[in-house]
């Protein structure tokens, strides 16, 4: 702990965003950067706590507490404190082989985590934790190291994911020789296209990607193993495969009239707004807009807002975003103490985008969908609603009860459904005889990672379910530390 009393001396101090109403008309990253001086404060902030939860990574009530990844932050932090940025890298690299990415889209669980949180405001971590890795490729410090010797042994590395990538980048450290399949153009998985330009510009993605192609990972991409690589080849040409798909069914909304045209899932509007943006910067035409239109989202979270910002950024008429679930408390509540993740309310940038645009937050909660409604083209054109209220059932059990005399009807030309995902895609396990757990998902033991196909393993969202991109870099990293132990007998993979 390089300075006593630092959280004291020093406020919490964040990169402003660019104001809602100029960052709406392009898909830059929106995040201002910060001086070295300030992050040096920042990381003063950081008390070096005893018990640092911050990187415990434990769960608690079905919730992460601390970084899944047990990343050292109070380490780096005294480091960046002490201006030795590249002993900061070191230290941030141990656990975690992709800082940009954790640093832009986490939702920080180390900061919820953060003891001093419960005296001041809890210490800048992410923040610090991006300036590191994006001064370290500022200034050069991160080039190819590929291995300095070679196994022998093959991989395959089904999906480029984040856990696909961790999984890879790690196997790839081993000695291993490396190939990375994916269906989609580029790689990168929901990094690529599941997560908008203005979170996650694709060029730090595109870099790593091409890091690890440069070290010897060989990514082969618009291949769907399992289709147009067949999978008997796939156990002839590797010693082990590693099954790091996601999980990429989404959660559907079967109401009367879910047929009609202009209802998608999140997914195929992110996506295809994403690709279209990258190959001709929507000149193609090539994509689901929203210009002109009045869209509900239905869901709340990160995809939703994602929906939100991008569905802006298109020129939308308006834009409405409707939750069962009842708004969140502004301060922790009594049944969500430190230092469980803080569940609280808070405006991310979309919703503060539609604030500058539209004058109001566009979420509404305890609304329920009943119905969509077309016109004679077979578009939709309404959204028919009800409000609720959360009751307890003869059993005890907290479900929704529609409340009479709340019944709405919205306006809508585009209805895009993100609620989230059940599990991962069916034909490939099929394929390979991979048994499946209770919610459908690759049958794996966390820590152990093997399925009950022999040489294969499963990490991720294939395995866990939708979760953090922290906790698939996590998971990449065991599958890769046992997939390791399974071809060598031993591993030095942490």
């Amino acid at each position: 702990m390089g300075k006593l009393n630092g959280f004291l001396e020093y406020d919490r101090i964040l990169p402003e965003d660019r104001a809602p109403l100029e960052r709406v008309n392009d898909w830059n990253e929106f995040h201002y950067k910060i001086s070295e001086e300030t992050l040096q404060e920042q990381g003063a902030r950081c008390m070096n706590c005893g018990t640092p939860f911050c990187h415990s990574g434990i769960m608690i009530n079905g919730m992460v507490s601390g970084c899944p990844n047990h990343n050292l932050n109070p380490e780096w932090n005294d480091l960046v404190y002490r201006g030795l940025w590249q002993e900061a890298l070191k230290r941030l690299l141990k656990t975690n082989n992709f800082p940009e990415f954790t640093g832009r889209v986490c939702p920080a669980p180390c900061e919820g985590a953060c003891a001093a949180g419960l005296a001041v405001k809890p210490v800048a971590s992410k923040t610090i934790e991006c300036a590191i890795i994006d001064k370290a490729f500022e200034e050069g410090w991160i080039v190819p190291k590929p291995p300095a010797r070679r196994t022998g042994k093959k991989v395959a590395v089904i999906g480029s994911g984040p856990s696909g990538l961790a999984c890879a980048d790690q196997l790839n450290k081993a000695g291993h020789w490396v190939t990375v399949f994916e269906r989609a153009d580029r790689a990168g998985g929901l990094l690529m296209y599941g997560i908008p330009n203005m979170k996650l510009h694709k060029r730090v993605v595109q870099r790593r990607v091409d890091l690890m192609a440069e070290e010897g990972v060989m990514f082969i991409t618009g291949t769907e193993v399992g289709k147009d690589y067949p999978v008997s080849k796939l156990k002839k040409d590797f010693d082990a495969v590693v099954l790091c798909g996601g999980a990429s069914k989404p959660r559907d909304l079967p109401l009367e009239g879910r047929n009609l045209k202009g209802i998608h899932f999140a997914v195929e509007f992110l996506k295809a707004n994403t690709k279209s943006l990258l190959d001709s910067n929507h000149t193609d035409g090539n994509f689901i807009s929203a210009a002109g239109k009045d869209v509900i989202v239905i869901g709340g979270g990160d995809t939703g807002t994602d929906c939100v910002g991008t569905a802006i950024r298109h020129k939308c008429r308006s834009i409405n975003q409707l939750e069962i679930m009842p708004m969140l408390s502004v301060e922790r509540a009594h049944n969500n103490p430190w230092p469980e993740f803080p569940r609280v309310y808070k405006v991310d940038y979309g919703q503060e985008e539609a604030v500058g645009l539209y004058g109001e937050d566009p979420r509404h909660y305890c609304i329920t969908s009943k119905k969509f409604v077309g016109d004679e083209n077979g578009q939709v054109k309404e959204l028919h609603t009800v409000e609720v209220e959360w009751v307890k059932d003869d059993l005890g059990r907290i479900i929704p009860r529609d409340i009479p005399g709340t019944e709405k009807v919205w306006p809508a030309q585009l209805v895009l459904l993100a609620m989230g995902f059940t599990g991962p895609e069916d034909s490939l396990l099929s394929q390979l005889g991979v048994e499946r757990d209770g919610r459908s998902n690759a049958s794996a033991e966390y820590g152990k990672f093997t399925t009950n196909v022999e040489g294969v393993f499963a990490a991720g969202d294939m395995r866990r379910g939708q979760s953090l991109v922290a906790w698939s870099i996590n998971e990449g990293r065991g599958a890769a530390r046992e997939c390791d132990r399974f071809l060598m007998g031993t591993t030095s993979l942490a």
